[in-house]
């Protein structure tokens, strides 16, 4: 690959984060990224520790993220059915804006402290989401006969396989309303109680 003259660090960013999630973050050197990015390692050194804080940087934007979703208005009022929708759209949103930031974070598995860290910010955006769905059902919203708990993991387990099967750059893909349009239809049809 040719040197670049030019880079910004955003676009190292996104390099490191495509790298990663190809050779996965153990089976990347700095040496890769340096080929990849088109700059000396030096150059990458210039900005970053290493490789570590390239990915705390890229899972920390996805979590910034889904984190913000949580302190919308949508999210913070009505009834709880309501906000729980309002959450699993803008969760499916965030996912295929930021796609390539949320399938490594979705990927980390507690090998370094970045990833430990990562999946406890994780756990909280799960257990945020949940109280929303023990409100749901309080409220006499969510079926009785479905636990929160399993309908907390089958409704994660729905929105974060888009990373497996969406690839805009095929054409012809979903957009985002249309997938999260999906998402709630399917999920909440199962789930809700109607009056």
């Amino acid at each position: 690959m040719a040197k670049r003259d030019t880079y910004t660090p955003e676009s190292l960013l996104a390099v490191a984060v495509q790298v990663f999630i190809e050779r996965g973050y153990d089976g990347t050197s700095m040496e890769h990224l340096s080929k990849a990015a088109g700059i000396s390692k030096s150059s990458i050194y210039h900005h970053v520790k290493g490789k570590e804080e390239l990915l705390r940087l890229a899972i920390s934007r996805a979590l910034d993220e889904l984190f913000a979703v949580l302190r919308e208005p949508g999210a913070e009022q009505g009834r709880a059915i309501d906000r729980l929708e309002y959450v699993t759209r803008r969760t499916v949103e965030v996912l295929m804006s930021e796609l390539p930031y949320v399938t490594l974070l979705l990927r980390v598995r507690g090998n370094t402290d970045t990833e430990r860290w990562a999946m406890e910010r994780r756990r909280e955006f799960d257990h945020e989401v949940a109280e929303l769905l023990r409100r749901a059902a309080a409220d006499g919203d969510l079926r009785a006969d479905v636990e929160v708990r399993l309908a907390t993991r089958l409704l994660f387990g729905m929105i974060n396989s888009v990373v497996e099967w969406y690839r805009p750059e095929r054409g012809g893909a979903a957009t985002s309303d249309e997938v999260a349009d999906a998402v709630i239809a399917t999920a909440f049809a199962g789930l809700r109680t109607y009056r």
